[in-house]
């Protein structure tokens, strides 16, 4: 029986996929959503850039609920995808939402992150091109560092806003007595944003939460850390199945 008990931290959908895919592998899992996804009411800007797209050399699409919503907006004023701009991901699980609604999509195979992105061959093709524009679609903020990048290559930089990101209200014990109660040996963190509102949930229980072995973006902080090296489910398993099993 595989000995290892999560603690899943993504917003509930997303939780609630990963779970199913955990349990057909032996994985137990519990859920404890740090963030919650509220998508934004369509504006004229939002219909303005959409209807805008074949203007674009390229279209980066920076996460799971970016690509969910901004597919829901292509489909309204697009009957099929224009054949420019050229698609990009950060991260193969949010290509694969792009590319299984029939959108030709490129994304780095070696990391999830916007260094990897920007280092990708395809996207230095599409903008070398006169000047280039790129659309990012993505949450309120976020991905500044891309768009610094982008500009210094020349590119024109338009942001398509299509969520914010709100906080589940929990009590101050909720983190680690569900750790407790389910002997939960590992948590699941997918962003630098989530790792530091785990902190905060945390608080003064800091010390015995880090105690378990973390699945992170990074190692802030965490005494047992483990590199995904990607977000989706098929990195995270690899990830469990390299690290050794805790004692049950």
């Amino acid at each position: 029986m595989n000995a290892w008990r999560l603690l899943l931290t993504r917003p509930a959908p997303e939780s609630a996929a990963l779970a199913a895919t955990l349990a057909a592998q032996g994985v137990f899992s519990s859920s404890l959503p740090l963030m919650q996804i509220e998508a934004l009411t369509e504006t004229a800007e939002q219909r303005e850039l959409i209807l805008a797209l074949p203007r674009y050399s390229a279209v980066i699409v920076v996460s799971k609920p970016a690509a969910r919503l901004g597919l829901e907006l292509l489909r309204r004023y697009w009957p099929q995808v224009p054949a420019e701009p050229r698609w990009f991901s950060v991260g193969a699980a949010t290509g694969q939402i792009l590319a299984d609604a029939g959108v030709a999509v490129s994304y780095p195979c070696d990391g999830d992150d916007s260094e990897a992105l920007l280092a990708l061959p395809a996207l230095a093709r599409a903008l070398a091109v006169p000047s280039p524009r790129v659309l990012i679609m993505r949450g309120e903020g976020g991905r500044e560092f891309m768009a610094d990048c982008l500009r210094g290559q020349g590119a024109t930089v338009d942001y398509l806003p299509l969520y914010r990101r709100g906080q589940p209200d929990y009590p101050s014990t909720a983190l680690l007595a569900q750790l407790d109660d389910q002997q939960l040996n590992a948590v699941l963190v997918s962003s630098g944003e989530g790792f530091a509102r785990l902190r905060q949930l945390a608080a003064d229980d800091w010390p015995q939460v880090a105690r378990r072995v973390m699945f992170v973006p990074s190692a802030r902080g965490v005494e047992k850390v483990v590199d995904c090296r990607g977000a989706s489910a098929a990195a995270l398993l690899a990830a469990l199945r390299a690290t050794p099993q805790p004692a049950p």
